[in-house]
């Protein structure tokens, strides 16, 4: 895919991911700029569970990249990462008195894109 500037960009999406956006954006905005293999040993390192599925669509992004275009790896950088809203699944348990307490299993969107950049 080629994008205004006429280099090209290579995507990666990652949808129905099992975690709210708002704790996906805490992890993602720690990578915006980083070269992807440098992303990729940064989230091993993280404690957050959305580290998980975020490296997951860079990964993939990489493997892309290098199958379909012929980038070199280390030439990857991340142009734009965010996490959007996926659907909201909404149940409930029953508390005290007669009342029913409303569970909210939030979901995120992830997408990726990286672009070459010689060194």
């Amino acid at each position: 895919m080629e994008d205004y500037a006429g280099s090209f960009e290579v995507r990666a999406v990652n949808k129905y991911v099992s975690s709210s956006a708002q704790k996906v954006r805490l992890v993602i905005d720690q990578l915006r700029g980083m070269r992807a293999e440098a992303a990729l040993a940064v989230l091993a390192y993280m404690p957050q569970g959305a580290a998980k599925p975020v490296a997951k669509t860079i990964a993939s992004a990489l493997a892309s990249a290098e199958e379909n275009f012929g980038f070199a790896r280390e030439d990857m950088v991340i142009s734009y990462i965010v996490a959007d809203e996926g659907p909201t699944r909404r149940g409930g348990r029953f508390g005290a008195r007669g009342r029913f307490k409303p569970i909210l299993k939030r979901s995120s969107h992830i997408t990726v894109v990286l672009i070459e950049e010689s060194a």
